[in-house]
Protein backbone atom coordinates (compact mmCIF):
# COMPACT_ATOMS: atom_id res chain seq x y z
CA UNK A 1 0.00 0.00 0.00
CA UNK A 2 0.94 3.63 -0.95
CA UNK A 3 1.91 5.24 2.64
CA UNK A 4 0.28 8.50 3.75
CA UNK A 5 3.03 11.40 3.02
CA UNK A 6 3.66 14.16 5.74
CA UNK A 7 1.38 16.58 4.62
CA UNK A 8 -1.91 14.60 5.46
CA UNK A 9 -3.57 14.46 1.89
CA UNK A 10 -7.69 14.77 2.10
CA UNK A 11 -8.83 11.57 3.14
CA UNK A 12 -6.74 11.12 5.98
CA UNK A 13 -7.91 14.62 7.59
CA UNK A 14 -11.67 13.40 6.87
CA UNK A 15 -11.14 10.00 8.20
CA UNK A 16 -10.06 11.92 11.13
CA UNK A 17 -13.15 14.02 11.13
CA UNK A 18 -15.39 10.85 10.56
CA UNK A 19 -14.08 8.58 13.50
CA UNK A 20 -14.21 11.86 15.73
CA UNK A 21 -17.54 12.62 14.94
CA UNK A 22 -18.77 8.58 15.47
CA UNK A 23 -16.96 8.32 18.86
CA UNK A 24 -18.95 12.04 20.25
CA UNK A 25 -22.45 10.31 19.44
CA UNK A 26 -23.24 8.30 22.88
CA UNK A 27 -22.55 11.84 24.34
CA UNK A 28 -25.35 13.43 22.50
CA UNK A 29 -27.63 11.21 23.02
CA UNK A 30 -29.82 10.61 26.18
CA UNK A 31 -28.59 6.94 26.73
CA UNK A 32 -25.81 7.52 28.47
CA UNK A 33 -27.20 10.19 30.84
CA UNK A 34 -30.15 7.52 31.52
CA UNK A 35 -26.90 5.05 31.98
CA UNK A 36 -25.20 7.06 34.50
CA UNK A 37 -28.33 8.63 35.93
CA UNK A 38 -29.27 5.51 39.05
CA UNK A 39 -25.21 6.84 40.39
CA UNK A 40 -26.01 10.15 41.06
CA UNK A 41 -24.60 11.74 37.54
CA UNK A 42 -27.31 13.99 36.23
CA UNK A 43 -24.91 17.29 34.94
CA UNK A 44 -24.32 16.69 31.27
CA UNK A 45 -20.56 17.90 31.64
CA UNK A 46 -20.43 15.15 34.60
CA UNK A 47 -21.74 12.59 32.61
CA UNK A 48 -19.42 13.26 29.85
CA UNK A 49 -16.09 13.73 32.03
CA UNK A 50 -17.58 10.49 33.45
CA UNK A 51 -17.40 8.50 30.59
CA UNK A 52 -14.60 10.63 28.60
CA UNK A 53 -11.38 10.41 31.30
CA UNK A 54 -12.37 7.08 32.63
CA UNK A 55 -9.85 4.70 31.39
CA UNK A 56 -7.30 7.38 33.71
CA UNK A 57 -8.68 5.88 36.71
CA UNK A 58 -9.33 8.19 39.74
CA UNK A 59 -7.50 11.35 38.87
CA UNK A 60 -7.64 14.98 40.31
CA UNK A 61 -8.94 18.02 38.44
CA UNK A 62 -5.63 19.18 37.43
CA UNK A 63 -5.03 16.30 35.77
CA UNK A 64 -8.50 15.89 33.89
CA UNK A 65 -7.85 19.71 32.82
CA UNK A 66 -4.80 19.00 31.63
CA UNK A 67 -6.28 16.11 29.31
CA UNK A 68 -9.45 18.04 28.80
CA UNK A 69 -7.76 21.27 27.53
CA UNK A 70 -10.68 22.85 26.34
CA UNK A 71 -12.41 22.70 29.41
CA UNK A 72 -12.13 25.59 32.00
CA UNK A 73 -10.35 24.50 35.31
CA UNK A 74 -12.50 25.62 37.50
CA UNK A 75 -15.20 24.28 35.84
CA UNK A 76 -13.64 21.11 36.24
CA UNK A 77 -13.01 21.52 39.61
CA UNK A 78 -16.48 22.00 40.20
CA UNK A 79 -16.89 17.96 39.13
CA UNK A 80 -14.09 16.11 40.14
CA UNK A 81 -12.97 14.60 42.23
CA UNK A 82 -16.46 14.39 43.30
CA UNK A 83 -17.59 12.92 40.44
CA UNK A 84 -15.51 9.65 42.05
CA UNK A 85 -17.55 9.58 44.91
CA UNK A 86 -20.85 8.80 42.57
CA UNK A 87 -19.35 6.67 40.37
CA UNK A 88 -16.61 4.65 39.80
CA UNK A 89 -14.51 4.54 36.28
CA UNK A 90 -14.81 1.06 36.03
CA UNK A 91 -18.66 1.60 35.75
CA UNK A 92 -18.33 4.59 33.26
CA UNK A 93 -16.19 2.62 31.65
CA UNK A 94 -19.01 -0.03 31.21
CA UNK A 95 -21.66 2.44 30.99
CA UNK A 96 -19.86 4.33 28.03
CA UNK A 97 -19.50 1.20 26.23
CA UNK A 98 -23.10 -0.50 26.58
CA UNK A 99 -24.74 3.21 25.17
CA UNK A 100 -22.19 3.68 22.49
CA UNK A 101 -23.58 -0.25 21.68
CA UNK A 102 -26.81 0.97 22.11
CA UNK A 103 -26.92 4.08 20.29
CA UNK A 104 -24.99 2.95 17.27
CA UNK A 105 -28.03 0.12 16.91
CA UNK A 106 -30.91 2.15 17.07
CA UNK A 107 -29.59 4.90 14.74
CA UNK A 108 -28.30 2.70 12.25
CA UNK A 109 -30.23 -0.41 12.96
CA UNK A 110 -28.80 -3.88 13.31
CA UNK A 111 -28.34 -4.63 9.81
CA UNK A 112 -25.85 -2.18 9.62
CA UNK A 113 -24.03 -2.92 13.13
CA UNK A 114 -23.73 -6.62 12.26
CA UNK A 115 -22.72 -6.36 8.55
CA UNK A 116 -19.75 -7.40 6.68
CA UNK A 117 -18.69 -3.36 5.82
CA UNK A 118 -18.90 -2.92 9.90
CA UNK A 119 -16.44 -5.93 10.63
CA UNK A 120 -14.21 -4.46 7.88
CA UNK A 121 -14.34 -1.48 8.96
CA UNK A 122 -13.53 -2.08 12.51
CA UNK A 123 -10.58 -3.84 11.06
CA UNK A 124 -9.51 -1.30 9.47
CA UNK A 125 -9.42 1.25 12.19
CA UNK A 126 -7.95 -1.20 14.83
CA UNK A 127 -4.89 -1.28 12.20
CA UNK A 128 -5.17 2.70 12.03
CA UNK A 129 -5.31 2.76 15.65
CA UNK A 130 -1.90 0.71 15.86
CA UNK A 131 0.08 3.01 14.84
CA UNK A 132 0.01 5.30 18.07
CA UNK A 133 2.69 5.60 20.29
CA UNK A 134 2.21 6.35 24.05
CA UNK A 135 4.27 8.98 24.63
CA UNK A 136 3.05 12.59 25.65
CA UNK A 137 -1.01 10.46 24.58
CA UNK A 138 -2.03 9.70 28.40
CA UNK A 139 -5.59 9.10 27.41
CA UNK A 140 -4.92 7.47 23.93
CA UNK A 141 -2.49 5.21 26.01
CA UNK A 142 -5.41 4.62 28.53
CA UNK A 143 -7.40 3.25 26.01
CA UNK A 144 -5.04 1.40 24.26
CA UNK A 145 -5.21 -0.49 27.76
CA UNK A 146 -9.13 -1.42 27.60
CA UNK A 147 -9.63 -4.54 25.80
CA UNK A 148 -11.14 -4.46 22.40
CA UNK A 149 -14.89 -5.46 22.05
CA UNK A 150 -16.01 -8.58 20.12
CA UNK A 151 -18.93 -6.51 18.33
CA UNK A 152 -17.68 -5.09 15.03
CA UNK A 153 -19.87 -1.74 15.64
CA UNK A 154 -18.10 -1.32 19.19
CA UNK A 155 -15.18 -2.44 17.69
CA UNK A 156 -14.80 0.56 15.51
CA UNK A 157 -16.05 2.60 18.27
CA UNK A 158 -12.99 1.79 20.38
CA UNK A 159 -11.31 2.34 17.67
CA UNK A 160 -12.52 5.64 17.07
CA UNK A 161 -12.07 6.61 20.29
CA UNK A 162 -8.62 5.66 20.23
CA UNK A 163 -7.64 7.60 17.16
CA UNK A 164 -9.75 10.55 18.06
CA UNK A 165 -7.73 11.01 21.38
CA UNK A 166 -4.39 10.23 19.61
CA UNK A 167 -5.32 13.18 16.96
CA UNK A 168 -6.54 15.76 20.57
CA UNK A 169 -3.36 15.31 22.05
CA UNK A 170 -1.30 15.91 19.39
CA UNK A 171 -3.28 19.01 18.89
CA UNK A 172 -2.65 20.14 22.56
CA UNK A 173 1.03 19.57 21.67
CA UNK A 174 0.97 21.92 18.77
CA UNK A 175 -1.16 24.77 20.80
CA UNK A 176 1.44 24.55 23.25
CA UNK A 177 3.88 25.30 20.39
CA UNK A 178 2.09 27.70 19.26
CA UNK A 179 1.99 29.18 22.49
CA UNK A 180 -1.84 28.94 22.83
CA UNK A 181 -3.94 28.05 25.61
CA UNK A 182 -7.22 25.98 25.48
CA UNK A 183 -9.74 29.22 26.16
CA UNK A 184 -7.38 30.79 23.29
CA UNK A 185 -8.23 27.99 21.13
CA UNK A 186 -11.68 28.53 21.64
CA UNK A 187 -11.69 31.55 20.58
CA UNK A 188 -9.64 31.27 17.50
CA UNK A 189 -11.90 28.57 16.39
CA UNK A 190 -15.38 30.73 17.00
CA UNK A 191 -13.55 33.66 15.84
CA UNK A 192 -12.96 31.33 11.94
CA UNK A 193 -15.40 30.52 9.43
CA UNK A 194 -15.31 27.12 10.40
CA UNK A 195 -15.85 27.40 13.93
CA UNK A 196 -19.09 26.61 15.90
CA UNK A 197 -20.97 29.79 18.07
CA UNK A 198 -19.57 31.17 20.83
CA UNK A 199 -23.19 30.81 22.45
CA UNK A 200 -22.51 26.96 22.05
CA UNK A 201 -19.10 26.54 22.80
CA UNK A 202 -18.25 28.97 25.64
CA UNK A 203 -20.93 27.95 28.26
CA UNK A 204 -20.24 24.15 27.20
CA UNK A 205 -16.45 24.50 28.41
CA UNK A 206 -17.33 26.43 31.37
CA UNK A 207 -15.92 29.61 30.51
CA UNK A 208 -17.16 32.77 31.45
CA UNK A 209 -17.56 36.19 29.61
CA UNK A 210 -14.59 37.99 31.52
CA UNK A 211 -12.49 35.28 31.03
CA UNK A 212 -13.43 35.07 27.38
CA UNK A 213 -12.85 38.51 27.04
CA UNK A 214 -9.42 38.21 28.52
CA UNK A 215 -8.27 35.46 26.14
CA UNK A 216 -9.77 37.67 23.18
CA UNK A 217 -7.67 40.73 24.40
CA UNK A 218 -4.28 38.92 24.83
CA UNK A 219 -5.28 37.43 21.42
CA UNK A 220 -5.63 40.87 20.52
CA UNK A 221 -2.21 41.93 22.03
CA UNK A 222 -0.11 39.41 20.13
CA UNK A 223 -1.97 40.66 16.84
CA UNK A 224 -4.52 37.28 16.04
CA UNK A 225 -7.59 39.01 16.31
CA UNK A 226 -9.06 42.03 15.63
CA UNK A 227 -10.84 44.73 17.84
CA UNK A 228 -14.46 43.49 17.06
CA UNK A 229 -12.86 39.82 17.07
CA UNK A 230 -12.52 38.55 14.32
CA UNK A 231 -9.36 36.55 13.12
CA UNK A 232 -6.59 38.61 11.87
CA UNK A 233 -4.21 37.57 8.37
CA UNK A 234 -1.91 36.45 11.01
CA UNK A 235 -4.41 34.81 13.15
CA UNK A 236 -5.40 32.98 10.22
CA UNK A 237 -1.77 31.86 9.83
CA UNK A 238 -1.65 30.55 13.45
CA UNK A 239 -4.70 28.91 13.08
CA UNK A 240 -3.60 26.94 9.85
CA UNK A 241 -0.26 26.05 11.37
CA UNK A 242 -1.34 24.61 14.34
CA UNK A 243 -3.77 22.11 11.56
CA UNK A 244 -0.98 21.25 9.93
CA UNK A 245 1.16 20.29 12.89
CA UNK A 246 -1.99 18.72 13.96
CA UNK A 247 -2.33 16.50 10.89
CA UNK A 248 1.52 16.33 11.09
CA UNK A 249 1.48 14.32 14.54
CA UNK A 250 -1.22 12.73 13.44
CA UNK A 251 -0.34 11.32 10.22
CA UNK A 252 1.42 7.87 11.83
CA UNK A 253 -2.29 5.69 11.76
CA UNK A 254 -3.35 6.63 8.14
CA UNK A 255 0.42 6.54 6.78
CA UNK A 256 0.11 2.61 8.12
CA UNK A 257 -3.14 2.31 6.82
CA UNK A 258 -2.30 3.17 3.07
CA UNK A 259 -4.44 5.79 1.12
CA UNK A 260 -6.65 3.54 -0.27
CA UNK A 261 -7.62 1.73 2.52
CA UNK A 262 -8.18 5.21 4.40
CA UNK A 263 -10.12 6.64 1.63
CA UNK A 264 -12.23 3.76 2.20
CA UNK A 265 -12.63 3.57 5.83
CA UNK A 266 -13.62 7.58 5.25
CA UNK A 267 -16.46 6.93 3.00
CA UNK A 268 -17.88 4.31 5.27
CA UNK A 269 -17.72 6.01 8.42
CA UNK A 270 -18.69 9.78 6.79
CA UNK A 271 -21.62 7.14 5.49
CA UNK A 272 -22.50 6.10 9.12
CA UNK A 273 -22.08 9.50 11.07
CA UNK A 274 -24.56 11.48 8.01
CA UNK A 275 -26.78 8.36 8.53
CA UNK A 276 -26.45 8.81 12.34
CA UNK A 277 -27.28 12.80 12.23
CA UNK A 278 -30.48 11.99 9.99
CA UNK A 279 -31.49 9.91 12.78
CA UNK A 280 -31.06 12.38 15.15
CA UNK A 281 -27.86 11.87 16.86
CA UNK A 282 -26.83 15.74 16.89
CA UNK A 283 -29.00 18.70 17.59
CA UNK A 284 -29.29 20.93 13.99
CA UNK A 285 -27.04 23.31 15.17
CA UNK A 286 -24.19 20.98 15.11
CA UNK A 287 -25.05 18.74 12.41
CA UNK A 288 -22.89 20.56 10.24
CA UNK A 289 -19.58 20.30 12.45
CA UNK A 290 -20.08 16.43 12.94
CA UNK A 291 -22.25 15.19 9.93
CA UNK A 292 -21.42 17.66 7.25
CA UNK A 293 -22.79 17.73 3.49
CA UNK A 294 -21.30 16.54 0.52
CA UNK A 295 -19.34 19.83 -0.47
CA UNK A 296 -18.01 20.75 3.42
CA UNK A 297 -17.01 16.96 3.20
CA UNK A 298 -14.86 17.85 0.29
CA UNK A 299 -13.34 20.76 1.64
CA UNK A 300 -12.39 19.47 4.79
Amino acid sequence: MTATPTGAPSYARRCAHALNSLHAIPYFTDDLAKELAPSGVTDPTGVYLASRVSPLGVVDAPVVTAVCNAFAPRFVAERIPALWEKVSPERAIEARLKTAGAALERLLGADVVRSEAMAEAAALAGVAASAGRFPGRPLFAANAALDVPGEPHLALWHAATLLREYRGEGHITALAHAELTGVHALVIDCASDLGMSKRIVMPQRGWTEEEWAAAEEELRERGLVDRDGALTARGTAVREEVERETNRLDRAPYALLGDADTERLALYVHGLVSAAGRAGAFIPQLLPFFAPDTDAWNKL
